[in-house]
């Protein structure tokens, strides 16, 4: 083989590789946490079918999602939420749901009663803090 095709052979393969680093299927790993803090239900609907469609495009196995709720978000993470099926669905796909226990308490304190949460939803002391926490560890931040 000549010199010239040794190095037009090697450029062409020195750009597919480049090409092909370049992609998003190379298993970067994302990270979303998305804040609920509200009690609209299309708001709520929207963060779901975003979580599903941010799967797709990534790989389920290249995405980290968690969502956390506080305020008038934790209803969200109920049994009586219209939205409870597909969170536990979600929860299999390996999305986190996290519930504030400060707004938990707050309610038990106005109601008595502790809320119930969907099974598979962890809780955290402060929704707000974990908000941060995972932002300082490369969390991109999405707010409904």
């Amino acid at each position: 083989m000549s010199p010239g095709k040794v190095i037009t052979l090697v450029t062409v393969l020195f750009f597919l590789f480049l090409q092909g680093s370049n992609t998003f299927a190379d298993h970067t790993e994302h990270k979303l946490v998305i804040q609920i803090s509200t009690d609209d239900l299309r708001a709520q609907q929207t963060a779901l079918t975003n979580i599903v469609n941010i799967q797709k495009y990534y790989g389920i196995d290249n995405i980290k999602i968690e969502l956390v709720a506080f305020g008038p978000g934790y209803r969200m993470l109920t049994p009586q939420s219209t939205l409870a099926s597909r969170i536990a669905s979600l929860t299999m796909q390996e999305v986190t749901f996290t519930a504030c226990m400060n707004t938990l308490i707050s309610v038990k304190e106005r109601t008595g009663f502790m809320p119930k949460l969907i099974e598979g939803v962890t809780t955290t002391k402060a929704g707000v803090a974990r908000i941060i926490e995972l932002q300082e560890h490369g969390y991109s931040y999405v707010k409904y």
